[in-house]
């Protein structure tokens, strides 16, 4: 089941947000908060990744199943 329309646009504005709020950091902030803000960053980009591996895992699945029916 992939990620719903309102959520995976939500995910990539809060993505926009967190790389434009890393940028400023990145002037004024200590180490510590910059590494944080990759890392959430990081963490919303792996969820859309880990979704569509999700998606296509079950089309396999799927798939394989039909197969072993036949």
């Amino acid at each position: 089941m992939a990620l719903s329309k309102q959520v995976e646009e939500s995910l990539k504005a809060a993505e926009t947000n967190l790389r434009e709020a890393l940028a400023f950091a990145a002037r004024s902030e200590r180490p510590f908060l910059i590494r944080e803000l990759g890392a959430l960053i990081a963490s919303v980009e792996n969820l859309m990744n880990v979704d569509e591996m999700f998606d296509r895992l079950d089309v396999a699945i799927d798939t394989a199943k039909k197969k072993e029916e036949e």
